[in-house]
């Protein structure tokens, strides 16, 4: 039975960072390398996002949340904030930050309400989709590409935001890196009571990181 994830990242304080912040030479913002370090560091991102062979990086629990990342997805859904679009906005051509083989293997719905584009079939399985259609029609849409397989929410911020308000969250796992931002988004302050529908588990790495799962 599929089931929709979504993994975020947030400081101690709350923050993920704004992506009014990030630049063309840098995607996700000056924020985003001291969030991301320890899930960055580990072997199975390696191997998976930079193609490394060697078996260089680290292992433990933040590298078993990182193979579970990857594991069991049939299909993505983005905003056009994070395939690139709001900083790109008038080039026909952009296919995304990641390479002509980008790393997820899958059909990726990425929503806008800028003029419509057609499909992009990339190297290695993925192909851009994009629709201007509500949270609930991408995700139907998703879930019958991913063919019994689990459709994951990608970022950013605020196509985060929209699918955990409208509840179409089954499983999500926070990453909480151990460092105070100060700036950025807050994820949580209009979603009180949020984790009442949920099962809270939580974990800490070698690294510091604090891993909590809510599973519905």
């Amino acid at each position: 039975m599929t089931r929709v994830r979504m993994d975020l990242f947030a400081s101690l304080d709350g923050y993920t960072p704004d992506p009014a912040d990030a630049t063309p030479d840098d995607p996700m913002g000056p924020d985003w390398g001291r969030l991301t370090a320890a899930y960055v560091g580990t072997r199975t991102f390696r191997a998976k996002i930079f193609g490394d062979t060697t078996g260089a990086g680290t292992t433990g629990v933040d590298d078993r949340y990182a193979a579970a990342f990857f594991d069991g997805i049939g299909a993505e859904i983005m905003g056009a904030g994070m395939f690139g679009l709001h900083s790109f906005p008038d080039d026909p051509h952009w296919k995304g930050w990641w390479g002509e083989r980008p790393p997820f293997g899958t059909p990726v719905y990425v929503l806008t309400h800028s003029a419509p584009r057609p499909s992009i079939e990339m190297d290695g399985g993925t192909t851009f989709h994009f629709r201007d259609a509500s949270p609930e029609e991408v995700l139907a849409e998703a879930t019958e590409a991913a063919g019994g397989l689990d459709v994951r929410i990608g970022g950013g911020y605020r196509t985060a935001k929209v699918f955990l308000r409208a509840g179409l969250v089954d499983d999500l796992h926070l990453m909480v890196a151990p460092i105070f931002l100060g700036r950025g988004h807050r994820l949580f302050d209009d979603l009180a009571g949020f984790d009442a529908d949920y099962t809270v588990t939580s974990e800490v790495a070698e690294s510091g990181e604090l891993h909590i799962t809510l599973t519905r």
